[in-house]
């Protein structure tokens, strides 16, 4: 996101932690952040803030299982840390705070379309600070801050800083790597995917949008066409790399399944639409790991799989268990 914005003309600063820092899958030639605050959420105060124009909250535990890991910590990082922070920016005069929460909070449905008006039923840690931190945000809303929620559908697709704990590009290593993709559960919950420039797409399109297009307002963010049964995900990935196999299991113990719909997006933020289909994000990586030669140990490395970097860095006494680091 940061070099996409930055190729459109936006003067971007970094804020990151750096619990991934050991990362890094390729090079694509991207102008990464000029200027980079290197801070715990946890630790930023108002002076950071002030001067900027916009701020696009990104930093938290970034997935489900991460949220299990420590329910405590992550409603103090997710939940009370993201408050924290809009509130920071209300104070420094940021005008625009935009969101990223999740398509998660939809939980467990049946087959009728989500939109932004339908009740939420988080099933996880993660999830429900998603909604918890939309509900007291948007009550910070006036004249002079306008926060946007975007609840994004589940990522997918290349980044130098790369994550396989995401399901379109987990199933894609795999295929890469073994040339079978074997599910242990029948794959029938259904998940609403987008790639990862399309969410870059509409962070641009809500920074550029006028105030009153965006001002306290929900959109998921998606196509209504790339909402996918989990099996069907696993079939696209299949087509994509030559000779993978394909094979289910029986009902799996997972619950959560959503069907979403994203027309509001599509008709009121001015500008966007997507332009990536899982299709794309398969093949896109299908070609990455060929040109890299990636290998099963690169695919598996504790770096881009979420919970074993963070489990690393708690067992090496780098993080403490507030996952704050440990200072020598």
């Amino acid at each position: 996101m940061g070099p996409y914005l930055i190729e459109r003309g936006f003067d971007v600063v970094g804020l990151d932690t750096g619990y991934y820092r050991a990362g890094w899958l390729f090079n694509n030639g991207e102008q990464m952040y000029p200027a980079y605050i290197n801070k715990d959420l946890r630790d930023i105060e108002v002076e950071d803030l002030k001067g900027f124009g916009a701020v696009v909250h990104l930093a938290e535990l970034s997935n489900d299982p991460l949220g299990q890991l420590n329910s405590d910590i992550t409603y103090n990082i997710n939940h009370k840390g993201s408050v924290r922070i809009a509130k920071l920016c209300k104070e420094a005069g940021v005008e625009r705070f935009v969101y990223a929460s999740s398509c998660s909070v939809y939980g467990v449905g049946n087959d009728d379309f989500k939109t932004e008006e339908s009740d939420t039923n988080p099933q996880t840690t993660y999830a429900k600070c998603k909604v918890m931190v939309e509900e007291e945000v948007s009550k910070l809303a006036d004249v002079n801050f306008s926060p946007t929620f975007l609840r994004n559908a589940t990522a997918y697709g290349p980044s130098p800083r790369m994550r396989f704990d995401i399901v379109l590009n987990n199933l894609s290593g795999l295929a890469w790597t073994k040339g079978i993709i074997e599910m242990i559960s029948d794959g029938m919950p259904w998940r609403p995917l987008v790639h990862i420039r399309d969410i870059s797409k509409a962070v641009k399109c809500a920074l550029e949008a006028p105030i009153d297009a965006i001002h306290n307002e929900v959109f998921n963010v998606g196509d209504t066409n790339e909402n996918y049964r989990v099996r069907e995900i696993a079939e696209i990935v299949g087509g994509a790399f030559p000779g993978c196999k394909t094979t289910f299991g029986e009902s799996g113990g997972d619950n959560r399944s959503y069907r979403v719909s994203f027309d509001k997006i599509s008709n009121k933020l001015p500008g966007f639409a997507c332009e990536n289909t899982a299709e794309d994000g398969a093949r896109e990586l299908s070609d990455l790991f060929k040109r890299i030669n990636m290998s099963e140990d690169l695919f598996l490395a504790r770096p881009y799989t979420r919970i074993k970097q963070l489990k690393f860095l708690l067992e090496t006494e780098q993080l403490n268990s507030d996952l704050f680091w440990v200072k020598r």
